[in-house]
């Protein structure tokens, strides 16, 4: 078998070929930068998600180191009901009626229930004894007068013949000495008649004012006597009512002339009649530490019955509802019952608050905060003055 010759072209296949230096160092460089690559991918797949998971953490314990709260305005109350309390019911004007003459009931014209106007005549005393004693001086005036009437001529007479030298200075002294005395005893004798006169017409009872006869204690042909011994009639003005109430010292600062108020009757539940605080008596009494407090009512339509027993309800003084918080926002401490303030900064005041009435979920809040105020709600027993927080809005 002829030898074939050897084509450097065509080598044969089974004999290596020989690779060049600068194409092997490009096969390494390939070969490393195709795992380098692949454990980068590696690597950053595996460390990547844990990466991601530290920064995470990193940011929420970043957040719950500042604690999240919720946080409430103070709002405006319900109105306070006002200060209910007991009264009396008293007419405008009361006043008993007596006998200024003694003698008999001659008449009586009115009645218990009776409505009479000033100056209207109630009842006429028969008095025959105050009649002899006023004709006695009557007559005891006329003869003081015609005394008078002798004396002055007298001394006319005397004071005329003095002129003429006919009668002695002494005895015209003594005339005019005799008028100036009968004088004096008629004006003596007028002023008995005229005491005797008035007390002659108190035998007409009239009424000193207009108003309801509240009671009748006499009848015809009762023996009266005067100087108060017996009481005849009672008369009560009730157009108008006085109302009096005697205040506790704790809330007598807020009484003043002019307040108004509430009358409550307790036969009339559904009705409410305006008052007026006309008076007080300035002064708190020692035996019950009250101020009595005077009251108008009208009673124009005689709804209300005079000396019944009422309650007397004040409005309110504020001119503002008090605020009000719920019970869930107060701390108890040792300074007092406090609030968490958020200011705008983030920082937590710890305020003092001072508390109200009690509603049950709210509690109405009379100072230490505003409408404006962020209230933390639900606040943590560790929290403290400045504290950073973070405000969650509630729902």
């Amino acid at each position: 078998m002829p030898v074939a010759e050897l084509n450097p072209a065509n080598p044969p296949v089974d004999q290596p070929v020989a690779v060049p230096p600068r194409a092997r160092l490009w096969r390494v460089f390939v070969a490393l930068t195709a795992a380098v690559c692949v454990l980068s991918a590696a690597f950053y797949a595996g460390l990547e998600p844990r990466w991601r998971r530290q920064v995470a953490l990193a940011r929420e314990t970043t957040e719950l180191a500042v604690p999240t709260v919720t946080v409430v305005s103070p709002s405006p109350g319900k109105p306070a009901a006002g200060l209910l309390m007991s009264a009396e019911v008293k007419p405008w004007l009361e006043s008993p009626i007596y006998a200024r003459a003694s003698g008999y009931l001659k008449r009586c014209l009115v009645d218990m229930g009776d409505r009479v106007a000033a100056g209207q005549l109630l009842a006429e005393i028969e008095t025959p004894e105050l009649g002899q004693e006023l004709e006695r001086a009557r007559h005891e005036l006329a003869q003081a007068e015609a005394a008078l009437a002798l004396a002055k001529t007298k001394a006319d007479r005397s004071a005329r013949l003095v002129a003429l030298d006919a009668a002695s200075k002494e005895e015209c002294d003594e005339n005019e000495a005799g008028v100036t005395m009968k004088n004096a005893m008629v004006d003596a004798a007028r002023a008995n008649a005229r005491r005797l006169e008035e007390l002659h017409a108190f035998a007409r009872v009239t009424a000193p004012f207009s108003g309801i006869i509240t009671a009748r204690q006499t009848d015809i042909g009762d023996l009266i006597a005067a100087g108060g011994a017996k009481e005849l009639f009672r008369l009560a003005q009730t157009d108008k009512l006085r109302v009096y109430v005697r205040v506790p010292q704790p809330h007598a600062l807020r009484l003043a002339a002019g307040q108004s108020a509430e009358l409550l009757i307790p036969e009339r539940p559904n009705e409410i009649f305006s008052a007026q605080v006309t008076r007080t008596a300035g002064a708190i009494s020692a035996d019950s530490r009250t101020l009595l407090t005077e009251l108008e009512v009208d009673n124009s339509r005689g709804e209300i019955l005079a000396g019944c027993f009422g309650q007397v309800r004040f409005a309110e003084t504020a001119g503002q509802s008090p605020l009000t918080l719920p019970g869930n926002t107060l701390l108890f401490r040792a300074e007092g019952p406090q609030v968490g303030v958020v200011q705008s900064d983030g920082r937590v005041a710890l305020r003092s608050v001072k508390l109200g009435r009690d509603f049950g979920q709210t509690v109405e809040i009379l100072g230490g905060v505003s409408p404006p105020d962020g209230v933390i709600l639900n606040p943590s027993d560790s929290l403290a003055d400045g504290d950073s927080v973070r405000i969650e809005t509630a729902r």
